[in-house]
């Protein structure tokens, strides 16, 4: 992905670069807008390929995707109405059953569980 970001990139300011030289030149065509047309002409040969493989995966996981997210999209808001900052959270964890869990974050004023064992409430006795 960060490949295609940098060929954009390039392309953008390709462009930009060669619209100053249009604006001098009257008569025909400038270098810089040959060398733009023929830049442009083989990126288009060299990323084809990439685009076909692109739209064929789009074709094959198109329809699962729209399924996935007809029977999730609504779980998915109500989820994202319900947490207000990601980053209180842990990464989730796929248990070996199967279920999905999410662990937030602990706070960093909260006593971490060995800190609770040793701090026991007043009237507990040890058994």
């Amino acid at each position: 992905m960060f490949g295609m970001k940098h060929i954009l990139l390039t392309s953008v300011i390709s462009a930009v670069l060669c619209a100053p030289a249009a604006a001098q030149e009257d008569n025909g065509k400038s270098l810089m807008e040959q060398g733009a047309e023929l830049f442009f002409e083989g990126l288009r040969k060299e990323m084809e390929p990439a685009l076909d493989e692109l739209l064929d995966l789009a074709d094959e996981f198109g329809p699962a995707m729209q399924s996935f997210l007809q029977e999730m999209g609504p779980a998915l808001v109500e989820l994202g109405a319900e947490i207000k900052d990601w980053s209180a959270y842990e990464v989730p964890e796929i248990l070996p059953n199967g279920d999905i869990i999410i662990r937030k974050k602990p706070d960093e004023d909260s006593p971490t569980p060995n800190e609770q064992d040793e701090e026991a409430p007043e009237g507990a006795t040890d058994i």
